[in-house]
This record gives C-alpha cells, structure tokens and sequence, in this order.
C-alpha cells in the first residue's frame, strides 16, 4: 500500500499582544471628546441666551422705566401698563387678536384635518399633492402676503374678477372693516396649511388598519369611521396642534402689517402690531414692552399647558 506524502506542516504566525492604553490615555481621549461636545454646547447656549433670553429680561425691565435710546431708562413703576391699559387701541387689539385666534382655530384647524384625510385616502399621484399642499410653507410670509394683497385688491384684484366671472357680488376683502380680519385669516390659513396638514398625514398613516377593517365590518361608514377611529386615535396630535396654533396666531403681525396696515378703522390692529406702533411709531419702548410682558403672560398660560401635556403623555409611554 503506497504511502500518502506527509503534508508540511504550515508556519503559524504568532501576532505580537499588544497591551491595552494605558487607563491615563483613555481618560484623557475621553476628556478631550467631552470638551469638545461641551464647547459646542456652550456655544449654542451663548447664542440663545444673547438673542433670546437677555432681550426677553430686558424687556421686563424696560416694562418698568421710561426708557430713551441712548440716555437709560428711569423708574416708574406701573406706569407704563395703566397708561397702556387705557389706551383706546388696547381694547381694539386684543379683541381682534383673540377673534383672529378663534377664527384660525375654526377655519384654519378645521380645513387641514379634513385636507390629510383626502390625501390619505388618495390612491395616485399622492407625492404631486403633498408638494402642492407644501408649497405655500416655502414661500417667505412677505411675498406671500403681498402676492394675497393683490389679490384682495377690490377694483382688479383676482378675488373680484373670480367673482364677477361667475355672476356674484364683490368684495372689499382687506379694505372692508367687517371682512379684513376674515380675510386674513384665510392667508394665514393657507401660508401654514402645508406643515399642519403633513403633521396630521403621519399622524393618520400610524393608525393600524385593523381598526377601519373592523369598522368596516361592523357597518361603519366614512363619517362614523372618523369619528370612532381615527379622531380618538389622533386625539393627542390634534390637541398639540391646537394648543400650538393659538400660541402662533396670537402673535400675528405679517399679514396686518403688509397687507392692512391695521386697518381699516383698527379692524385688524393685533397685540403684536400695536407693540410695534409703540415701539418704532411712538417711540414709547416702555409701553411696547408693557404689551409684551402682557402677552408673554397669556402666551406662558398655554405653553405651561403645552408642556404639562407632552411631559404626561410621555410619561405614559
């Protein structure tokens, strides 16, 4: 019986052990890794507390003086919130203010819900729509309340020439005192359209389709399917965006400031516009900034509310 050749034995090659860093280098490397992130985060914080914080104390504090560019401020007090208090526009701007919120929650809530919940149902060309519900937001606000200022124009604007087109009665739109603030909150509603109702999109694509199948079966139609799935299943997004838009559209100033100038007859003077009149038209920063800690108090109410919801809801989960 023939013998097998005996294999050769292959060198094995024994790799050197190297020894672990030293713990010193290791917490140098990983004091350096903190530093740096640390940096990064001061500097944010910097930047905020420059742009945001201080200018928000200085601002209560100016509240309190009678203050003068240039030569400081002097003390005085309350003064400067009695005499804003009993301004004739003071009444006029929170009244517009607070129907402008109320109206933006029924026509500019209302009408994005109802919009995510076509798309959702869309079975083509689902990309082209959300692009086209989308592109008001990539406007900048200005030209898209001067593109709405033309538009509201009462001899050739395009809201007119629509109207006469189809045999019905004009419009003063944006120069009627009993239609200016409809008005705008139609733009408003359709500058901010797009984000809302994308928010609402992923919030109704999240629903597990078990539920409307057994909707379904159970003999639900379109309307009860609404109500009984998918505004309890979205319930939580529909109140943060509540909450959201009346602390946004309580601070409106673009479309008064462009398209009405306040008027007219102070129909569409909002809070956020008389502290600019006060401001850089009166040249009274005391009292500007007695109206801003006045909105800032109302504002702080409902993002405390905001807050309180999040942190619970999270907490659930």
């Amino acid at each position: 019986m023939p013998k097998t050749a005996a294999r050769p034995v292959e060198a094995i090659t024994v790799l050197p052990v190297q020894a672990p860093p030293p713990a010193g280098g290791r917490g140098r490397r990983r004091l350096a890794d903190q530093s740096r992130a640390y940096a990064f985060l001061i500097g944010g914080l910097l930047c905020f507390a420059l742009f945001s914080w201080y200018p928000a104390i200085r601002a209560v504090v100016i509240a309190f003086q009678k203050y003068t560019p240039g030569s400081g401020g002097e003390w005085v007090g309350t003064a400067n919130f009695t005499r804003v208090f009993h301004d004739p526009e003071f009444t006029a701007a929170w009244r517009n203010t607070l129907t402008f919120t109320l109206l933006a929650l029924l026509i500019g809530f209302a009408v994005p819900f109802v919009m995510a919940l076509v798309l959702n149902e869309l079975r083509h060309a689902k990309a082209f729509f959300r692009v086209v519900v989308y592109l008001p937001v990539m406007i900048p606000p200005v030209v898209s309340a001067l593109l709405w200022k033309w538009f509201y124009d009462p001899g050739a604007g395009l809201a007119n020439e629509a109207l006469r087109f189809v045999h019905l009665p004009t419009s003063n739109w944006s120069n009627g005192a009993d239609t200016a603030l409809v008005s705008l909150v139609i733009v408003a509603t359709w500058a901010n359209l797009g984000g809302t109702v994308l928010i609402y999109l992923a919030a109704l694509q999240s629903i597990p389709g078990e539920l409307y199948e057994a909707a379904e079966l159970d003999g639900a139609n379109v309307w009860q399917r609404v109500r009984h799935v998918t505004i309890p299943q979205t319930r939580f997004i529909i109140l943060m965006l509540m909450l959201l838009q009346i602390i946004a559209t309580m601070q409106v100033f673009t479309e008064p400031f462009v398209i009405t100038g306040g008027g007219p007859e102070n129909a569409t003077v909002t809070v956020l516009y008389l502290i600019y009149k006060y401001a850089f038209l009166y040249n009274d920063f005391g009292g500007a900034c007695a109206l801003s800690v006045m909105l800032l108090a109302l504002l702080s109410t409902f993002s405390a509310l905001y807050l309180r919801l999040t942190r619970s809801t999270g907490e659930e989960a």
